[in-house]
């Protein structure tokens, strides 16, 4: 399984400072997404999982140029999450250096065609983002009377072309007997984004066959050290 480092990009910088050294006192913060990146790559890092926290409140990506800076100084692919709404902001997160991206679930679940449009520029670079919690899906504006269920959704989804999802849980702990289920349903690869924060967590997720753990806070802010977690990944 991948630990993936995220970073939230506002304002061109990450939303979390990062202080490598900050449990000895030793070591510069930085909020330079660039130099971020390039440190967790060096540790050993396959991918950055990058979140447009502008571009998803204006629904088109908004930090295009950190992006390009971050493309600059690792050779690791980029996933660009927030904002990405269609096949054009597909373009533009491509152009600027991004390499993946992540769909929201709203965008594509009943447009079809948009999902097609976006299956046709992106191939399988495409990811569909996923909140699985029921709240969640009660809450879209479904045209059925009864909302499908999160692994419903998703085996939908996979029949059209998805061949990769992110699934997010608001900071609850990932729900194993699920992830079980959609990883057999779809075929798929699935990433699970946060809610876990400590080393058996991770061993769990690798159990279940999760192919890649995307983790922000609790690698920029000190609770887990990327070699180690990466390590438990094995």
């Amino acid at each position: 399984m991948q630990i993936i480092p995220s970073l939230d990009l506002e304002g061109g910088r990450s939303r979390i400072v990062y202080w490598p050294g900050a449990s000895t006192g030793t070591g510069t913060p930085t909020d330079r997404p660039e130099r971020i990146a390039r440190h967790f790559v060096e540790l050993g890092a396959p991918i950055v999982h990058l979140v447009d926290v502008d571009g998803a409140r204006s629904g088109r990506p908004a930090n295009l140029d950190a992006v390009g800076r971050i493309a600059s100084e690792v050779a690791v692919p980029i996933q660009l999450a927030g904002g990405i709404d269609g096949a054009d902001q597909i373009r533009l997160a491509f152009a600027a250096g991004a390499t993946r991206v992540v769909l929201s679930l709203h965008v594509v679940v009943e447009a079809p065609d948009v999902l097609r449009e976006c299956l046709e520029v992106a191939g399988t670079w495409l990811a569909v983002g996923v909140d699985p919690r029921p709240d969640r899906l009660r809450g879209f504006p479904w045209r059925s009377a009864t909302p499908p269920s999160a692994g419903e959704l998703m085996s939908r989804l996979a029949e059209a072309g998805v061949q990769r999802f992110v699934l997010s849980h608001g900071g609850a702990s990932p729900d194993l007997a699920f992830l079980r289920s959609a990883i057999a349903a779809t075929g798929g690869e699935i990433l699970v984004a946060g809610g876990v924060a400590e080393l058996d967590g991770i061993r769990r997720l690798r159990d279940a066959g999760v192919a890649g753990l995307i983790l922000g806070q609790a690698l920029l802010g000190g609770q887990l050290d990327y070699r180690e977690a990466a390590a438990a990944a094995t």
